[in-house]
């Protein structure tokens, strides 16, 4: 049976009428219309659902109405139930180290205001969160800005990030200039002594690093490829080498290895980053999450 003459027919035996149901349908539909498709349905079934007039439910019409009842009489509490949850629900998508050490703060102080939230965390390179916005599987996304966005989609800056050389603790050097006079990098085309380690060339972040090393024609290649900042830090401490990355505020250091800031290099701005018109859950994340970048900003 086609469905839709089932909605029609349930509309005409609930308001005991064809004139009737067309007036009171949640949706605009022509009398002959209705009049022909339950017609379709009468023809398809071999059965009389009503009399016209007056109106009354046959046998097979009783029958009927009473099986699709439950169903098309809930739809609207279905309807009202899942909207409720949707706006409730916030899928958020962002890097590990992100995930890890900024967002459980903003999440928690977000239950808070809304203790019915349901949360979707996703972790995800910088390079796929454009791809994941505009496919919309998720709501909003905490990320680098930088170059051309994808049509669609806005964004807000967060934050200003330093980014920084990782060099080993042992180091005596007070800034990246004084470690690399130390440990000559490779300019006028010497190779550098030590091996950098860095992310993929496709991130947006060491397009950054590599564009200002061209600038100060530094020819340094990246000899370590790993997938994220956290990982630089651990082969900087491990003894790979050392690595080009970000002081993220409010993160513990690690042992091994210290930070010397890339003075004069361009900072990293981070920001969230999402789809035309946002829903209640995500304006309420993203104020909170404005609030506690200036937090770690005033702390720092």
């Amino acid at each position: 049976m086609n469905i839709h003459h089932l909605e029609l027919f349930y509309f005409v035996a609930k308001f005991e009428g064809i004139t009737a149901a067309v007036r009171k349908m949640p949706y605009g539909i022509q009398q002959p219309a209705v009049s022909g498709q339950i017609l379709q349905l009468e023809e398809k079934l071999g059965v009389k659902l009503f009399n016209r007039r007056p109106f009354a439910l046959t046998p097979a019409g009783e029958e009927l109405y009473d099986f699709i009842y439950p169903f098309f009489s809930r739809l609207d509490d279905l309807e009202e139930k899942l909207r409720g949850e949707e706006r409730r629900h916030l899928r958020l998508a962002a890097t590990a180290s992100t995930l890890r050490n900024h967002l459980p703060d903003c999440l928690e102080k977000l239950k808070l205001e809304e203790p019915a939230l349901k949360l979707s965390l996703r972790e995800v390179a910088p390079s796929d969160v454009h791809a994941l916005l505009t496919s919309q599987q998720v709501d909003v996304a905490i990320g680098v800005m930088g170059g051309k966005m994808s049509e669609g989609l806005r964004a807000e800056p967060l934050m200003s990030i330093p980014t920084v050389l990782w060099v080993p603790a042992r180091s005596r050097a007070k800034s990246w200039e004084e470690y690399l006079e130390r440990n000559p990098y490779s300019k006028g085309g010497r190779l550098g002594r030590e091996p950098l380690i860095g992310l993929p060339a496709n991130e947006v972040l060491q397009q950054l690093f590599q564009k200002e090393f061209d600038r100060r024609e530094i020819n340094w290649p990246v000899s370590v490829e790993v997938n994220s900042t956290d990982v630089i830090r651990d082969f900087v401490a491990r003894g790979f080498g050392v690595g080009v990355g970000i002081f993220i505020p409010g993160v513990d250091g690690m042992r091994g290895v210290k930070a010397l800031p890339l003075d004069g290099f361009p900072p990293l701005v981070i920001g969230a980053m999402y789809q035309g018109r946002p829903k209640g859950v995500v304006l309420d994340f993203l104020r909170l999450a404005k609030e506690h970048a200036r937090s770690l900003t005033q702390t720092t």
